[in-house]
């Protein structure tokens, strides 16, 4: 199969949008706005204002933002800087709007979406309506092993929220949407500036990580990169600023790399981070989302799996006083959350392994409950086991890992208390493709 050719498919005119902003004055629309605020949690902003403290109040709250924003009184708040430990070192920065600035934006969001969501480039999977990350992955997989584009780009942005050009956002907004209002309003969110420790920041530059609005805007100023890539003919595959360039040869993968490099920040005003920029290939492992993509199989990346252990080791502590049923409870929906997720990869063989480390924890965090040898004696004799039994030490790991302690804390007692099984996920299963 050659080289991925240009795409030279006539240009189509795209209809332009002259008046959106009356659909902000409508309540019902917050009100659906504020719904998917409410379900999405999070903190408060700079306000200390929580969701269900907006709730209580839920009709005055919105009947005050429609008539800030029929009077173009509305301003919105600074947002409130948390920084989170990102997991292969430093922070990330995010910005928490107030709950009535994230009804707004998410009211904007219901409008702006549909209008340009269907036309970015269809390798896009980030943070866009019936799309995920495993799709991502698929796509990207097909590339690989059907197309035998295997030679990869692997592009890293450094803090590319925050790099954003304000001018750059407005001008690819425009190009869809000339409501003045509309525009003012998004460039009103995007100089409201940052509290960061109770003192004020200006921003002069990005959309804050954390606001509601945030990622389609990052996705239409990204757009740009997306449709020039396929304009020159090349494959990729992008999840927010996760890109991956696809090539066939290793020579073309250099090149593709010197063209996005002048793309980004060039034309786009951004900062590839030259050293995780970098090329690889499918024999040597694609790293994209958490998982590795190789010729033939899909793995779970290291990092993630030792991520994951660490929470599972914190969740069932020995040294704490929460009962079995309890930890069982908490641990449930982190073994389903990343179970589901990672099942993309080929990993059955590593699920089994998991499980079992996992009902070993369990049975050393129910050993350490009882304490006294004593106790699980009593447990082996209530599940029918005879004979003279040797006393053992209830807080070594090796005592887990017993036959007494699998006898008196068997995989289907686990079972009963409702541990969920990672065994039970189908693995190595890639979505459709959209």
């Amino acid at each position: 199969m050659n080289e991925p050719t240009k795409d030279h498919r006539p240009t189509v005119m795209k209809r332009t949008y002259y008046s959106l902003y009356d659909r902000l004055l409508d309540r019902r629309a917050l009100a659906r706005a504020f719904e998917k605020v409410r379900r999405a949690k999070g903190a408060p902003g700079i306000d200390g204002q929580a969701i269900d403290a907006f709730e209580a109040d839920l009709l005055g709250e919105l009947t005050r933002l429609v008539s800030e924003l029929r009077s173009k009184t509305y301003r919105p708040s600074a947002v409130r800087r948390v920084s989170i430990p990102k997991p292969e070192g430093g922070q990330r920065h995010l910005g928490i709007p107030t709950v009535r600035d994230r009804v707004v934006q998410q009211a904007l969001l219901d409008i702006l979406q549909p209008i340009f969501d269907p036309d970015f480039h269809p390798s896009s999977y980030g943070y866009r309506p019936g799309r995920s990350c495993q799709q991502a992955v698929a796509k990207a997989t097909m590339f690989i092993r059907r197309y035998g584009l295997d030679q990869v780009v692997d592009m890293d942005l450094s803090k590319c929220f925050d790099r954003l050009d304000h001018g750059l956002i407005l001008s690819s907004i425009r190009r869809r949407v000339t409501d003045g209002s509309i525009l003012n309003l998004i460039k009103m969110f995007l100089t409201s500036g940052v509290m960061n420790e109770g003192v004020w920041e200006a921003t002069e530059l990005g959309s804050p990580q954390g606001g509601v609005v945030s990622p389609l805007i990052a996705n239409i100023y990204l757009d740009a990169f997306d449709q020039e890539m396929m304009r020159r003919g090349y494959r990729i595959v992008r999840y927010a600023d996760d890109i991956l360039i696809l090539c066939r040869s290793k020579r073309s993968a250099a090149h593709a790399m010197s063209v996005a490099v002048e793309i980004l920040e060039g034309d786009l005003k951004l900062t590839v981070n030259r050293d995780k920029t970098h090329l690889t290939s499918a024999c040597e492992g694609v790293k994209f989302l958490g998982v590795v993509i190789g010729s033939m199989h899909t793995r779970i990346a290291a990092e993630k799996v030792a991520a994951f252990k660490a929470k599972v080791k914190v969740i069932t502590r020995k040294n704490s006083p929460v009962n079995l049923e309890k930890v069982i409870a908490d641990l449930n929906p982190v073994l389903r959350g990343w179970g589901s997720y990672f099942r993309m990869a080929n990993c059955k063989g590593l699920y089994r392994e998991l499980a079992r480390w996992i009902r070993r924890r369990l049975r050393a965090k129910q050993l350490a409950l009882w304490k006294k040898p004593t106790r699980l004696i009593r447990r082996l004799r209530q599940v029918g086991v005879r004979g003279d039994l040797q006393k053992m030490r209830m807080t070594a790991w090796r005592t887990s890992r017993s036959s007494y302690a699998s006898m008196a804390i068997s995989n289907g007692f686990l079972a009963e208390l409702g541990l969920f099984d990672l065994t039970e996920l189908e693995t190595g299963v890639l979505p459709g493709l959209t």
